[in-house]
C-alpha cells in the first residue's frame, strides 16, 4: 500500500489534467492546428500572489516564455498575474496543474495576509495543516509565511521550506500526566531553553484557575494559551479579560496571552487589543481556493479573448504610493512614475528567476504597511 498521492513525475508529465485537454490535444494534432498564443491567468478578486516556483518547475524545459508578478505581490481583479507565450500544444494539458498551484497557494497567502492585517502589531501563527492533506503541509506553511504570518507549526517546514517551526503544547500532554502542574513543569524542564514557555490553560478547569495555577507553580511562564472550544466559550473576550486581570494583579503583566481554536477575522479584530498572539488554523490552511482562470487573449498576434475577458497581452503598472494599478497593452507606452509588475521569468523553457521566500514575504509586508498608512484596511478585510 502507498499513500494516494500523485507523483511529481506524473504532474510534470501532464497526467494531472482534465480529460477535455486530452481530447483537445487529439483534435488539434489530427488537424495540424497549433497556433502561437498568449494566455493570461486572471481572477475577479484581489489577493496575494503565490505558487510561482511550482509553475516554473512544471513548465521548465517546455518551449514557452512566461511573465509573472513576483510572489507576495498584491493583485487586483482582472489583472494578469501570469502570462504564457508559446505554441498552444506545448502547454495545453498543463493548465490544470498550473492553476492548481496558483489557486491554492495564493488563497492561503491571501488569508494569512488578511489575518496579519487584522491583527495589527500582534503576532499570527499558522496552526492549520492538520485540516488539510499532509502532502500539502509544506505548501501551506510556505504560502502562509509569504502572506505574513509570524511563524508556522508544521515541522516539515524546516526541511522543505527552510523556516523554523514553532509550537506550544497539546491537551494530550497534560492528559498523559493526568495533572496540569506536572505537565507544565515537565515541559519547562525538558524542552529546549530558547522555546517560550506557553502553558495551555483550559484542559480541566476554567481558564482563570489554570492561569493562576501555572504562574504560582511553574518556574518559568512566558505565556498562557487559551484553546477553549466554542461549546465552552460563552463570551470569549470576557474570559480573556478575566485571565489578563488575574495575571496582572499578581504582578505578571509580562505573561503573554495566546489564543487559538476556530478563529475568524472578526475574532482577531475583537481581541487584538487584549491578546498578544493568535494561532489560526482552518481559516488559513483551509482557505477557499482563488478562482483563477487561464484564457487565450491573442492568437497569431490577433486579439481573440472570449466574452468576459479582455483581449491582448497586457502589462500592469503600479503606483507604489497609492497601490493603484494601470493595465495597458504590453506593446503600449508605459505611464510615467509607475513600475511594471509582470517580469519575464522563463524564456523558451529556461528559468530566468526563481522566487525568493524572504523577498516575497517582505513584499507582502511592505504592501500591508502601505495599506495601513493609507487607512484602507477595511477595503481588504471586508472584500
Amino acid at each position: 500500500m502507498r499513500f494516494l498521492i500523485v507523483s511529481e513525475d506524473d504532474i510534470k508529465n501532464g497526467i494531472v489534467t482534465d480529460k477535455y485537454f486530452i481530447w483537445t490535444e487529439k483534435v488539434l494534432k489530427s488537424k495540424g492546428v497549433n497556433p502561437r498564443v498568449v494566455a493570461e491567468v486572471t481572477t475577479s478578486s484581489w489577493g496575494i500572489f503565490a505558487g510561482l516556483n511550482d509553475v516554473l518547475k512544471l513548465m521548465e524545459g517546455k518551449p514557452v516564455d512566461i511573465y509573472a508578478m513576483p510572489e507576495g505581490c498584491l493583485f487586483f481583479p482582472h489583472e494578469p498575474v501570469l502570462t504564457i507565450v508559446g505554441r498552444y500544444l506545448d502547454f495545453a494539458r498543463f493548465e490544470t496543474a498550473l492553476l492548481g498551484f496558483i489557486c491554492h497557494s495564493s488563497a492561503v497567502a491571501t488569508q494569512a495576509f488578511k489575518f496579519k492585517l487584522a491583527a495589527g502589531d500582534k503576532k499570527v501563527f499558522s496552526f492549520g495543516t492538520r485540516r488539510m492533506h499532509p502532502a500539502l503541509s509544506a505548501v501551506i506553511e510556505r504560502s502562509a509565511y509569504i502572506g505574513g504570518v509570524d511563524g508556522v507549526s508544521n515541522f516539515s517546514a524546516e526541511k522543505y521550506v527552510g523556516i523554523k517551526s514553532m509550537g506550544t503544547m497539546p491537551h494530550a500532554l497534560i492528559i498523559c500526566f493526568g495533572d496540569q502542574v506536572e505537565a507544565w513543569k515537565a515541559f519547562d524542564e525538558v524542552v529546549d531553553e530558547e522555546v517560550p514557555r506557553t502553558m495551555l490553560i483550559d484542559t480541566y478547569f476554567d481558564e482563570k484557575t489554570e492561569a493562576i495555577l501555572a504562574i504560582e507553580n511553574v518556574r518559568r511562564v512566558n505565556g498562557v494559551r487559551l484553546d477553549t472550544p466554542s461549546s465552552r466559550r460563552g463570551n470569549f473576550r470576557k474570559i480573556v479579560e478575566e485571565v489578563r486581570w488575574e495575571l496582572d494583579i499578581r504582578g505578571r503583566k509580562d505573561v503573554k496571552i495566546f489564543v487559538s481554536g476556530g478563529l475568524s477575522i472578526e475574532d482577531v479584530l475583537n481581541l487584538r487589543d487584549i491578546v498578544d498572539a493568535f494561532g489560526v488554523g482552518t481559516s488559513i490552511a483551509g482557505a477557499k481556493p482563488m478562482d483563477f482562470a487561464l484564457d487565450i487573449v491573442e492568437r497569431e498576434g490577433k486579439f481573440v479573448a472570449k466574452r468576459g475577458k479582455r483581449g491582448g497581452m497586457k502589462q500592469v503598472y503600479r503606483d507604489w504610493n497609492t497601490l493603484e494599478d494601470d493595465v495597458r497593452l504590453f506593446r503600449d507606452e508605459p505611464p510615467e512614475g509607475r513600475e511594471p509588475l509582470l517580469q519575464k521569468v522563463m524564456e523558451n523553457g529556461r528559468i530566468l528567476k526563481e522566487s525568493n521566500l524572504e523577498s516575497a514575504r517582505s513584499l507582502a509586508l511592505k504592501q500591508m504597511e502601505i495599506i495601513r498608512n493609507l487607512g484602507i484596511e477595511g477595503r481588504f478585510l471586508n472584500g
